[in-house]
This record gives structure tokens, C-alpha cells and sequence, in this order.
């Protein structure tokens, strides 16, 4: 980075950057954070995204001095919420973990909605925390005290999969070890690892050998019994009219291929939703319809009608069946295959209501489908199903007027200017007004889903770490979001930008938090109370926030308010190039 910019002055992009140390001079002291630090960087874990913090402070240094800041690299934030969001991310996009560093109890609380997201979400993470000195003998006076707690790892618990505060070296080496073979498998999730500060700042005699990583690995995914296979395969060959309902899926182009063959080797209907990322393309013939966030208020008559259901570890399962069947009792057969169950605790009720199952394979979708295919391709084939390559969905909706723009009209622009302009893009997030039928999925990469915990803010954070984990693929990765969500994540821009990570962000700016508008909308037809008033405590106006000069102020390019047609279209257009030449850029659109 050139380090002699005058002030304000806004460099070109130049591609990743990676802020190199100088070197240290040679010494044989060494550290007990050198140590960890060297743990940390043999688990193929390559950033460590941060807001800088004294119960960290030795690790801080041997990331930078002992390891050069590379392998993982460190990645500065401006709040510890955000830099969640970007490990949150990052594993969204790639299927790979990496790291966060939260200081001591109030970085963590400050990080703990992030975790949560991924839990929810059942993303991998390595959470890396601190405590003041255990021993209260050598804790400085205030400042320690209140930075130390009897069971920091107590304040997360329960929405990880596990936790440890070791006590030396020897047992931060194992815990790390443990705390990525866990994140790592199935179903996956963040773990945590307290570190005391006096075990990063004691001296060693040695920096004890590290342990061969390669024998601590996470486990292959597990395979279903052959016995279950072939009864869920007998199940489906002799269903007449099937359903695939398409969850947590991973991003392999293989596995989608394979969930595509699947279903048209059982001429089975396929369903998916928005909460969830890309599952299956959702112009194929065998689509059902457009995903939603939930089901239509009246059940789709397909999904009433189906003989057999297969759930690919939906993420819903028993909130779906009730929305079908409602009291009824459930006439389908159903086939659930998910390893969720092993994550459930009893604090959070992410685990959703308990289905009813003829057949329950407790493992992961990516492993069971190809043994599902062996097991159905004896079986008389039924008619090949047939793609539907054509344009994407027209929506039946006049557009507004072309100074009060819609969150359709931000689609069908979008839409248009991508696919003119040839480029492939990743949407890491779409508005609550967003419909399914706005955009057709087509890879798995097109669509990354929510974030799992359903809070707002982490949309700037996902949208960052998915550019990062794809900054060197051919795609544009974009957040289609609304105001709320991104004035809460907003500082992650400067992230994006220091270390130069393209990104697009689309803000469909109604200047409301307008989800809550309409519950409030709701209270009062109950009530009889005026409706008139849903506004109040809502609105984000009076004065409006001027979007793209927070964007600018962060050393992004920016565009907005945007309020015509024209201005859209140009807009749209303009941002696309400059993502793709490696930019950060803001469009802050202003809609109804």
C-alpha cells in the first residue's frame, strides 16, 4: 500500500492487499503467542478478521512479527460485529473456514449476533477470544479486572459447538486442533478458544514441535446405512408424484449436478426457498415456482398432492408439513436426510418443530444423493425432463412510475444490465420485498442466502466475505439490501476498501424500517387503532441519510439518491463496471 497518498486522495485499484511487515530481527526468545500463533497458522485457515484489542495484544504481535501476517492473514475491522460477518461470508461462498479475533468479554458480546448468524446458518468459524490475566495477581488495575470473566465462553455457549480456555501451550495446540475438527464437521458451525493473556505473554524456553495437522483432520461426511438408502430409495421408486424440498446445500457444481439428475430420474417437483442459498436451478422444468421466505398463505397444491417427500436438510421441515397439512394428518411419506440433529441444544429453538418421517438418513445431502442415484438407477427410467434455458421470469407487474421506482423495477434493471454485459454475478442478499420470480438461480454461486439468525446488519459483512472468498473468480458479488441493514454494517466498507475486495452494494433505501411498519399495520387493524400511525418510531427520515457520501467517506465510489428510471439504468450499469475493475461501489436507490 502506498503509504505516502496525500490526505484524501483515493488510490486506483490495485488488486488484494496484504500489509507486509518489515522484517524482525533473528532472537531466540520466544513467545508463548509465537506458539499459538504458529498453531493457528498450519490449520489452512488464510484470514483473521479482527477489531485490534489488549487481551490479544501478544497474539496481535506474533501474527504480525513471528508469522509476517501471512497464512492467516489479518484483516482489520471497524467492529467486531462485522468482522463475524466476514468469516460468515467467506464460508458461505467457499464451503472453508476462517478466523475471528474478538477481544476479551465486550469484543465478544459485541460479536456475539454474528456467531449466532452462523450457528443458525451452520457455517464453520474459528472464533479466537481473550481474558484479562486468569491470575488476579498480575491483572492492571480497572482496566483487567472488568476485561476478565470467570466463564467468558458461558456468553456463547450455546450457540456454538464448543468451547475451551486452555490452560499452556500444549493444551492451546490441542484445542485449536479439536476447535477446527469440530467447526469443520458436520453439521458444521463456529467454535471458540479464550485465550489468557498471560499464556501469550510468557516466555518459553522453546516453542514445543507442533503436532502433524494432517492426523487431526475433520472426518469424511458420513455416510447413511445402505439399509436406510435402499428403503428411502424404495420409498421413491415407487412414488408417483414426488417432491424434493432443497435445504442447506453445499456450493459443489458436482452436488448440484447431482441433485439435478435426481430429480429427473424421479420426474420429482423441486422446491426451494430464499432463506436458504441456491439449491437447484430454478429455471429447470422440475422447478416448482418461484422460492419464497416462506410458503404462499394458501399451500401450494403440489406439495398437497405429493405422494413422497424428500427433504435435502430443509431448513424448516415440520413449519413446512404444517403449513400443507395443517391439523391433517401428514398423507406423504416423508424422506429426511440432514445431520442437523447433532447440533440441536434446548436454549435456541434454531432447530425448528420435530417432523414426522418414514425414512430418515442422518447424514448429509451431498453424500446420500449420488448413493440414492446408484440405488434408483436399476430402476425403469421415466421421461427425461428438459431444461428451460429461456429468458428469466417476466413478472406480471406494472412497473411504477419512473420516479417512484420499486424493488422490481431495481430487479428487472439489474437483470437486464448482468446479463448484457455478460457478467456472472453472486447475490449475498436480497430485500424482504424481493420475489422469487425477480431472478433465476443457475449455479450455485448465484445466490448465497440470509444469514440463518434472521437479525439485520450482517448483510455489508456476508457481502464482503463472499467477495473475498471469490476475488479471484470471474464473478461480481453483490448485496441487494435494504437501508436498515446496511446503515448497521455500514463500516465494513472501509474493510472492502483498504484491502481492495470488489464488491457491489445495492441499497433499496425506503427510508423505513418497513418490515416493522407493516407489523405495526397489523396491530392495528387487530386493535382498531389508527393504521395511519405505523410510522412512528419507523421511519429513517427527516433527515434523510445520505448513503453514498457514507460509501464515499470510506473510500468507496458511490452513486445516489437515485429516484428515475434513467438514473438507474446508468447507474446499474456503472457500478457493474467498477466492481468488475475491482472497485467497492454503493448505489443507494430510493424506493417505495
Amino acid at each position: 500500500m502506498d503509504t505516502n497518498m496525500k490526505e484524501n486522495e483515493r488510490p486506483e485499484p490495485m488488486g488484494f492487499i496484504t500489509e507486509m511487515p518489515k522484517p524482525s530481527a533473528a532472537s531466540p526468545k520466544v513467545w508463548g503467542s509465537d506458539a499459538i500463533a504458529a498453531m493457528v497458522g498450519s490449520l489452512d485457515i488464510p484470514y483473521l478478521a479482527l477489531n485490534p484489542g489488549a487481551s490479544f495484544r501478544g497474539l496481535h504481535d506474533s501474527l504480525v512479527n513471528y508469522l509476517g501476517n501471512s497464512n492467516p492473514q489479518m484483516l482489520l475491522c471497524l467492529h467486531e460485529e462485522n468482522a463475524v460477518a466476514i468469516a460468515h461470508g467467506y464460508a458461505k461462498a467457499s464451503d472453508r473456514m476462517m478466523g475471528v479475533v474478538l477481544h476479551s468479554n465486550v469484543g465478544l458480546m459485541h460479536g456475539l449476533m454474528g456467531i449466532f448468524n452462523a450457528w443458525c446458518d451452520r457455517h464453520p468459524m474459528l472464533v479466537l477470544g481473550a481474558t484479562g490475566p486468569w491470575d488476579a495477581r498480575k491483572r492492571r488495575p480497572w482496566i483487567d479486572w472488568i476485561h476478565t470473566c470467570s466463564d467468558q465462553g458461558a456468553l456463547l455457549r450455546d450457540f456454538t459447538k464448543w468451547d475451551n480456555q486452555p490452560g499452556s501451550i500444549e493444551a492451546a495446540y490441542e484445542a485449536l486442533l479439536r476447535g477446527a475438527q469440530l467447526a469443520r464437521t458436520t453439521p458444521k458451525g463456529p467454535v471458540y478458544i479464550n485465550l489468557d493473556v498471560t499464556l501469550q505473554e510468557t516466555e518459553l524456553p522453546r516453542c514445543p514441535p507442533l503436532p502433524d495437522v494432517a492426523r487431526y483432520g475433520s472426518p469424511p461426511l458420513p455416510v447413511a446405512d445402505p439399509v436406510l438408502i435402499a428403503q428411502a430409495a424404495g420409498i421413491l421408486s415407487e412414488a408417483k408424484r414426488p417432491v424434493i424440498v432443497a435445504g442447506r446445500v453445499s456450493r459443489s457444481l458436482e452436488a448440484w449436478q447431482r441433485r439435478v439428475r435426481l430429480a429427473e430420474m424421479l420426474q420429482a417437483r423441486v422446491w426451494t426457498d430464499l432463506k436458504s442459498a441456491a439449491a437447484f436451478p430454478t429455471d429447470h422444468v422440475l422447478h416448482a415456482g418461484p422460492p419464497g421466505t416462506f410458503l404462499a398463505a394458501r399451500p401450494p397444491q403440489e406439495l398437497a398432492e405429493a405422494d413422497v417427500i424428500l427433504s435435502l436438510d430443509w431448513n424448516d421441515l415440520s413449519g413446512l408439513l404444517q403449513q400443507v397439512y395443517g391439523d391433517h394428518p401428514v398423507s406423504a411419506k416423508v424422506i429426511q436426510i440432514s445431520a442437523d440433529a447433532h447440533n440441536h441444544r434446548g436454549w435456541s429453538a434454531d432447530h425448528q418443530g420435530l417432523p414426522p418421517t418414514d425414512a430418515y438418513l442422518l447424514c448429509d445431502p451431498d453424500a446420500a444423493i449420488p448413493l440414492l442415484i446408484d440405488a434408483l438407477s436399476h430402476k425403469a427410467p421415466r421421461p427425461p425432463a428438459h431444461r428451460t434455458d429461456g429468458p428469466r421470469p417476466s413478472v406480471e407487474v406494472q412497473s411504477t412510475a419512473p420516479t417512484h421506482l420499486s424493488t422490481l423495477d431495481v430487479a428487472r434493471v439489474f437483470n437486464d444490465a448482468s446479463e448484457e454485459m455478460g457478467i456472472e454475478v453472486t447475490l449475498t442478499r436480497l430485500p424482504l420485498a424481493w420475489k422469487g420470480d425477480y431472478r433465476h438461480f443457475r449455479h450455485p454461486l448465484d445466490f448465497l442466502g440470509y444469514d440463518g439468525g434472521g437479525g439485520v446488519g450482517s448483510g455489508p459483512g456476508i457481502t464482503v466475505g463472499a467477495a473475498l472468498a471469490l476475488k479471484d473468480s470471474d464473478r461480481v458479488v453483490a448485496g441487494i439490501m435494504g437501508d436498515g441493514d446496511f446503515l448497521m454494517g455500514v463500516t465494513t466498507l472501509w474493510t472492502a476498501t483498504h484491502y481492495r475486495i470488489p464488491c457491489l452494494f445495492v441499497i433499496c433505501n425506503n427510508r423505513s424500517f418497513f418490515n416493522d411498519e407493516m407489523h405495526q399495520e397489523k396491530m392495528a387493524l387487530l386493535r382498531g387503532r389508527p393504521v395511519e400511525n405505523r410510522w412512528i418510531g419507523q421511519r429513517i427520515e427527516y433527515p434523510d441519510i445520505d448513503l453514498a457520501a457514507m460509501a464515499r467517506a470510506q473510500g468507496a465510489s458511490a452513486a445516489g439518491p437515485i429516484t428515475t428510471h434513467e438514473q438507474l439504468v446508468k447507474a446499474i450499469r456503472e457500478g457493474l463496471a467498477r466492481v468488475r475493475e475491482g472497485e467497492v461501489h454503493v448505489i443507494d436507490v430510493r424506493v417505495t
